[in-house]
């Protein structure tokens, strides 16, 4: 299983001292702690994608690039990639570039994101979100599979002969995620393709994901790509962690309560009895993380946020160490042997997926309509 982590980039003031750093720090920061997590042995770095302040990163590729140079081993993923104002035609290029450089230690997930100005700052229209989200990602799958490519569609200029530069990495995409937090018809779309689905629930409570990602598993299952329960799930989690519970609550209360996204509503109290938000011991933590499976499933990869609402860096810094060092290796040991041998334990990586070879489902543009044509034949 994989364990990493997951920053949304914001710049927020430390209620405790008045400091805001500068854009120049927080980026400095992310990119500490995504070193940081490959020194204590996570598996992923994920970045968030923004475009509006106070988050700052704009360009996940040029970060995750920067990142891959200084690690061997790190995954470099993406939070949101927003394949709805983003051109499709770009996203094969960056994308495919930094699997090159990371020589392919990268995977994205796709997500229409949750900022309703930036669809008009790139000529698009929110009320088009989902129907963006499924024509743009139909043209990246041939845009990553398919040469010479002619292609008309709503929502962008048609191409002619168009083949996008670089190729992926031996000719393998990467592994996609899509990522939403309320949409069926993301979860819908995630079983079509075999992709894997990631809910970033750290705002929602138990039924919801539950809902959610069974709706997926159940789909995944219904368009031949394995049974329900070998579908590719992540889930998202926020942890503070300390070494007594009072402790973890008396540091962490303040940037709760003045959190840009969740401050002044729901105790803290409440919200981690209502979600996966965890402020404990590295037993507390590694207690809800497991519990985790218990609604949603045998899953593929947990992230958790740790970076949000001004902590210093220091702070975020001991965070990933605690993490590494006394939450993860349990995890990974329990989920394991909790794991069915039918399960798989991992997503698919660029090696997995190399191994598979080229007459793989992962190479086809529409695998679902493959897999009901390959067994209509067989009837």
């Amino acid at each position: 299983m994989q364990f990493g982590l997951f920053s949304v980039g914001d710049v927020t003031t430390d209620p405790t001292t008045g400091n805001t750093v500068s854009e120049h720090e927080r980026i400095e920061a992310m990119t500490a702690i995504a070193l940081k997590a490959e020194e204590v042995g996570l598996d992923v770095f994920a970045t968030g994608e923004h475009h509006n302040p106070p988050f700052v990163p704009s360009s996940p590729t040029t970060m995750l690039g920067w990142i891959a140079a200084k690690t061997e081993k790190l995954r470099l993923s993406t939070a949101t990639t927003l394949i709805t104002t983003n051109d499709p035609v770009k996203i094969a290029e960056d994308f495919a570039m930094l699997q090159h450089l990371s020589n392919g230690r990268v995977d994205l997930t796709l997500g229409r994101g949750n900022t309703g100005p930036v669809y008009p700052w790139f000529g698009k229209d929110i009320r088009q979100g989902i129907p963006l989200a499924v024509e743009n990602y139909h043209l990246l799958r041939r845009l990553w599979r398919e040469k010479n490519i002619d292609w008309e569609g709503k929502f962008r200029t048609p191409l002619q002969g168009y083949t996008s530069t670089p190729a992926p990495l031996d000719e393998t995409p990467p592994f996609v995620w899509h990522g939403s937090i309320r949409s069926p018809e993301i979860a819908e779309q995630a079983a079509f393709y075999g992709d894997g689905f990631f809910h970033n629930n750290i705002f929602w409570n138990s039924e919801h994901t539950q809902q959610m990602v069974n709706l997926y598993r159940e789909r995944y299952e219904h368009y031949g790509h394995g049974a329900a329960d070998q579908a590719i799930v992540g889930l998202g989690g926020q942890v503070f962690i300390a070494s007594t519970e009072a402790e973890a609550k008396r540091r962490f209360r303040p940037y709760f309560d003045n959190a840009p996204v969740y401050g002044h509503g729901p105790s803290m109290e409440d919200f981690t009895e209502m979600t996966p938000l965890t402020v404990g011991t590295p037993e507390q933590v590694i207690e809800k993380t497991l519990s985790f499976a218990d609604y949603a499933g045998d899953y593929q990869r947990q992230l958790f946020l740790i970076d949000h609402a001004g902590l210093p860096l220091e702070m975020a810094l001991e965070q990933v160490e605690l993490l590494g060092t006394e939450v993860v290796p349990v995890l990974r040991a329990e989920f394991e042997r909790r794991r069915p041998a039918h399960v798989p334990s991992n997503p698919p990586t660029h090696e997995s997926l190399v191994a598979q070879g080229r007459e793989s489902m992962h190479h086809r543009v529409a695998p679902a309509q493959d897999l009901a044509a390959a067994g209509q034949e067989g009837n």
